[in-house]
């Protein structure tokens, strides 16, 4: 038997109700100057075009609990305000849009994206050397907006938004300071809908709860230093277990393994900081190129999508001692024209940044979730990170398997 509550007199004809809208926007901002001597910018300049859906299905237990956010896909184009030495960003991020403190401010929306852009100008030790923001041509993006709607009519929703945007590639090459920028925006939200016909029956979905285990093998890249810049892989796996609650949150905690192969080559060929510092490393090379530690996860489960975020705690990762030493030092010529390398402080931001870890990205699940099944698969795109800075880049490929559901009455 399916019970409802808060039903409201008013039916909805969904086959007179538009599901999807349209959301053209102009975006003025700043660009942030990620690094000293910087390049100067001018007014930042962007325009994105967003293809949404509403989520009024009533069957979609994940829409549902998360009050019917929109989902859909934006693409953008970027003028960072100077195209000589930054150039010009074009994007496309997923986004999920929730509206926010309903009961206190109408038309207040939280928009989030997150995907992946192509930026045609980066950095060059010799042409372009004072942008150490960009240095690759694929890049991760992320934004984030507050939309607030200050006029309606019949079919449109005149917004206005104050936000924040990301891009940077992940730690695959170097320099990666990342391009941030604050911005504004005017936007208009475009349906054929009537507005009145939205009433809808809401589902009284009973609270409940699955047991989950989760495994996963994944490859990803990175880069050890500028001086190491070429891209070498990162092999990791994991298992994790824990509860997902009413069909859409999932948290949980576990294991994993990583095999860094730029480690692995620079003490399998006794580098500088080797030989002065640890030249036991040589006798297991592939021991100290690894790192263990245990995380938490939790992720947001939206059908086929799944939006994830872990934090992790290295309980072993040796070599990231020389990691640090080596990307927070800096080298300078001296009255006699020598190069010296000065090497990076050992200090509490590093003891921090060894022992916390951070993986942020998206899954795709080849069976959706809205239906709950036994087993499923899917591939991930993710940042892995040394607290906030970025390690690797990773995909990845793993196995849920769900217990039965617990009903609470």
């Amino acid at each position: 038997m399916v019970l409802y509550e808060n039903c409201f007199a008013q039916t909805t004809d969904h086959s007179k109700t538009s599901m999807v809208f349209f959301n053209p926007e102009i975006i003025i901002g700043k660009t942030l100057e990620a690094n000293t001597d910087f390049p100067d910018t001018k007014l930042q300049k962007d325009l994105f075009f967003s293809l949404g859906w509403y989520n009024n299905n009533t069957d979609k237990e994940w829409a549902s609990r998360l009050n019917y956010p929109n989902v859909g896909v934006s693409l953008g184009f970027t003028d960072f305000g100077n195209s000589e030495n930054i150039g010009y960003a074009y994007s496309i991020l997923p986004f999920i849009e929730f509206s926010i403190l309903k009961q206190k401010i109408k038309g207040l929306n939280l928009h989030v994206g997150f995907g992946s852009s192509y930026i045609d100008t980066q950095y060059n030790e010799i042409s372009n050397e004072f942008n150490r923001a960009i240095t690759t041509k694929i890049n991760w993006s992320f934004r984030s907006f507050l939309y607030y709607d200050v006029f309606k009519n019949k079919t449109t929703d005149w917004r206005f938004g104050l936000g924040f945007l990301h891009h940077s590639n992940g730690h695959t090459k170097l320099p990666n300071q990342g391009l941030n920028s604050l911005a504004t925006s005017i936007s208009a939200k475009i349906d054929g809908r009537k507005k009145t016909a939205l009433n809808i029956e809401t589902h009284n979905f009973k609270p409940k709860s699955q047991t989950f285990l989760d495994f996963r093998l994944g490859i990803g890249q990175n880069v050890l230093s500028e001086k190491f810049n070429s891209k070498k892989e990162v092999y990791s796996m994991a298992a994790s277990a824990g509860k997902i609650i009413n069909n859409t949150f999932k948290f949980g905690g576990g294991f994993y393994y990583r095999f860094y192969e730029h480690y692995y080559n620079y003490i399998n060929n006794n580098e500088a900081l080797v030989a002065e510092q640890v030249p036991h490393y040589t006798k297991n090379p592939f021991g100290y190129a690894t790192a263990f530690g245990l995380f938490a996860t939790s992720e947001l489960l939206i059908s086929h999508i799944g939006i994830e975020l872990d934090l992790g705690l290295n309980i072993y990762k040796p070599f990231y001692k020389i990691d640090w030493q080596l990307n927070k030092g800096y080298s300078f010529e001296n009255a006699e024209n020598e190069t010296i390398e000065v090497l990076g402080e050992l200090d509490w931001y590093y003891e921090i940044k060894r022992t916390v870890s951070a993986r942020m990205g998206l899954k795709y699940y080849v069976w959706s979730t809205n239906k709950a099944p036994k087993h499923n698969l899917y591939i991930g795109a993710h940042i892995n990170a040394n607290l906030g800075q970025a390690d690797f880049t990773e995909l990845s490929l793993g196995y849920v398997y769900r217990f039965n559901f617990k009903t609470k009455n």
